[in-house]
């Protein structure tokens, strides 16, 4: 009889295990706590609005296409793909910004524009930047984080020094112009650390963002989702909502035996978290919890967010799909994140507004619009403190862009710590998981392997790789060959 595995949550990782696990035989059935599927990549729905609940960025896509792939599946199978061309707008001041093109060529020249001879230390940048990607994310990333030796290889070898240096002394040392390195440090914010604590060797990011560019699903990041789910259901895989896990049954061998969903137990042979690593630890006994409160208390988080979805009742002016904020001083706001977790005095923020580029996510002559703010996980989260905060970035929008907005505001929905503890019991209210800085890096990250439970796994943004979506894929296969080499 075949083995039953059930899996915790429905996020990426948890659906890229489920398709792997299935494939290889496994009797797969994924319990979801919500009442619908996805994790933190849910959907958003009012009044003819359509919002990304969580990711709304879709970088490195030959990711997604190894993922489908595997099935003998492309992402077009799925869901229509777009370049977006441009692919993001950062402004710095009012009526002062940079609009970065699709087109690596095209962004040479707007950097040769800004500062006098960057485009040539540009292109030595993105080269390295280019030859780090393929070695980590076509190979290491994939490596299961049980060793240091996964590390060492002829070519990290030969780049050991980038790993003790950092993305801002890199960036500095040849770019001279604010605006410029502000963009170029930008895509490391996807690691959820801050440049001077990311290894130069993550310039991989920059590859990953000028290289391959920023793409979108048409539909939004949820079409990945239901692509995933339609695959996994192909493949066997069962999905229950509304299932709240509230215990993992563990034998007197130490070996998982079944979850405690609603009081009811469910026998099955392993288990799979999916779902927050520190949270799947408090579902055991405590003497077999690998790490203690102490240990998750001592890491660097990734930064929570306050989040506003909002419905417009005309076109906006001056901004794109993606459009970065940066006129706040980031080292003072970075200092709120990681030093001091406070409420920034004047944050940088980030807006998404595709209904620029597609028609599914707004009415006609309307606009959709998804605003963000990293905030330090663990912070206060008040009504009072949302509503400051969303009049502290409407009124920058109006400044920075030149046009009214509050007036043609149909209606707001707000997401903050407490949401995420609330929906995805995320340590802390975090929203993208550990930081990526050295310490917390590959093998130094918790294992995907329980070292106490003999048939319990994790997978997601607390173990390796790290936080994002791609990552998150990956993260998935990962587990599953873990899964499949322990059980042969």
């Amino acid at each position: 009889m075949n083995k039953k595995i059930s899996i915790i949550g429905s996020g990426f990782s948890s659906l890229s295990s489920a398709c792997y696990l299935a494939k290889a035989g496994y009797e797969v059935c994924v319990y979801e706590k919500n009442n619908t599927l996805g994790g933190r990549a849910r959907q958003y729905l009012n009044k003819g609005f359509t919002f990304d609940i969580g990711p709304t960025w879709y970088w490195m896509p030959d990711v997604f296409e190894k993922f489908f792939a595997d099935f003998g599946q492309k992402p077009s199978d799925y869901y229509t793909l777009e370049k977006l061309d441009p692919a993001y707008q950062v402004y710095f001041g009012e009526n002062d910004s940079i609009i970065i093109p699709g087109n690596l060529e095209e962004i040479y020249s707007i950097f040769e524009q800004e500062e006098r001879g960057s485009s040539l230390h540009l292109k030595r940048f993105i080269k390295n930047a280019e030859e780090n990607y393929n070695i980590a994310v076509k190979d290491i990333v994939y490596r299961p984080g049980v060793s240091p030796l996964e590390l060492i290889t002829p070519e990290t070898t030969l780049r050991v020094g980038q790993f003790f240096s950092t993305i801002r002394k890199q960036v500095r040392k040849h770019i001279k112009s604010n605006k410029l390195i502000q963009i170029l440090e930008f895509p490391v914010l996807f690691l959820g650390a801050k440049p001077s604590n990311t290894p130069a060797f993550y310039n991989f990011m920059n590859y990953a963002d000028f290289g391959l560019g920023t793409w979108h699903p048409k539909g939004g990041m949820y079409k990945v989702i239901e692509g995933m789910v339609t695959l996994a259901t192909k493949l066997g895989v069962k999905f229950v909502t509304n299932a709240n896990v509230e215990r993992i049954e563990v034998d007197n061998r130490g070996k998982v035996s079944g979850l405690f969903i609603d009081s009811t137990k469910v026998y099955t042979d392993l288990v799979l978290s999916g779902a927050d690593y520190h949270h799947t630890e408090t579902l055991l006994p405590k003497e077999f919890r690998q790490y203690s409160e102490d240990y998750w208390n001592n890491r660097t988080f990734a930064p929570s967010s306050l989040l506003f979805y909002v419905g417009f009742d005309k076109k906006l002016k001056n901004v794109q799909h993606h459009t970065l904020f940066f006129d706040a001083d980031f080292d003072v706001h970075a200092k709120s994140i990681y030093d001091t977790p406070e409420w920034p005095e004047n944050p940088l923020f980030y807006a998404s507004f595709p209904s620029i580029t597609d028609e599914n996510f707004a009415p006609d002559g309307k606009e959709a619009g998804t605003f963000l703010i990293p905030l330090a996980p663990g912070i206060e989260d008040t009504p009072e403190l949302r509503e400051k905060y969303f009049t502290i970035i409407i009124d920058r929008l109006e400044k920075l862009t030149n046009q009214k907005v509050k007036e043609n505001i149909i209606f707001k929905k707000s997401y903050c710590v407490n949401d995420f503890i609330k929906d995805y019991n995320s340590y802390k209210g975090n929203a993208y998981g550990l930081a990526n800085i050295l310490t917390q890096t590959a093998f130094l990250r918790p294992k995907i392997k329980s070292k106490k439970v003999k048939n319990l796994f994790f997978t997601g943004q607390l173990t390796v790789p790290g936080p994002g979506v791609p990552p998150s894929l990956i993260s998935g296969k990962i587990a599953s060959d873990l899964i499949l080499k322990t059980h042969k």
